[in-house]
């Protein structure tokens, strides 16, 4: 698969432990298979971000895992159980990955094309502001 490459992405990922690289290159290759269109930038000054219309996900390596953060404001489904923490979380969810862990591609790959097909219709947050404004709100008046 052809895509633009970030050189700082590559300089985050050089930096990793072997099976860190691998995973979270495998992860890479799944997120642009997920939309062609689909950019990588650096924020946070060193976090791998992919971004399509707002963010779709980010890389976090830590000690002995690694976090695949995917900004959907808690409103795609996930019948598979991708999601390993986060599942309050108003913003992003996590899906952890420990050393020897396999990849749910068709999952995650269906996963991801939801979160760009929200941002591509304005981002989870009017999509949620468009589900309350048709369930009448949150309104607590109650007038007659």
């Amino acid at each position: 698969m052809s895509y633009a490459e970030d050189p700082r992405v590559d300089d985050y990922l050089a930096g990793l432990p072997d099976w860190q690289r691998e995973l979270f290159g495998e992860l890479r290759e799944l997120i642009h298979e997920a939309d062609p269109d689909i950019q990588e930038t650096i924020k946070r000054s060193v976090q791998p971000y992919f971004v399509l219309d707002g963010n779709v996900c980010a890389f976090l390596a830590a000690k002995d895992h690694i976090n695949l953060f995917v900004y959907d404001g808690a409103i795609v489904p996930d019948p598979a159980g991708l999601i390993t923490a986060g599942s309050g979380n108003q913003t992003a969810r996590t899906i952890g990955f420990e050393r020897g862990d396999a990849i749910d591609r068709p999952a995650l790959l269906a996963f991801l094309r939801r979160i760009v097909a929200n941002n591509r219709a304005g981002g989870w947050r009017k999509l949620k502001e468009s589900a309350q404004a048709g369930r009448g709100g949150d309104s607590d008046d109650h007038r007659t």
